[in-house]
């Protein structure tokens, strides 16, 4: 994938994270950054940053449990080292985070 095409792909999902941790029930705040990064705080005043890796043609989670490396699959964003989905995971950390489980659903 050429990185013009990445950069629109990743926008798109970045998009649909942004909507999806809006719509999941967790308290946080989602703030979108230049460069295709968002940052989401909690109220504890910890924080998850999301963004685009062009170099790497990934998608980053940094969290406080670690970072994650998400590459486009088949048409699914997959954690480089366990193979998760993007959305799983996702799914995990905003729980750990913000203190109650919730689930990170894709907008369609």
């Amino acid at each position: 994938m050429d990185e013009s095409t990445f950069v629109a792909v990743a926008e798109r999902e970045l998009e649909r994270i942004e909507y999806a941790l809006e719509a999941c029930g967790a308290e946080l705040e989602v703030e979108v950054q230049p460069g295709g990064v968002l940052e989401v705080s909690f109220e504890d005043d910890s924080k998850l940053v999301i963004n685009r890796h062009v170099a790497a043609r990934e998608i980053w989670l940094a969290a406080r449990s670690g970072g994650f490396h998400f590459r486009l699959e088949d048409g699914q964003w997959r954690d480089t080292r366990g193979g998760e989905a993007l959305y799983i995971v996702l799914s995990r950390v905003v729980s750990d985070q913000g203190g109650r489980a919730v689930t990170v659903t894709p907008a369609e």
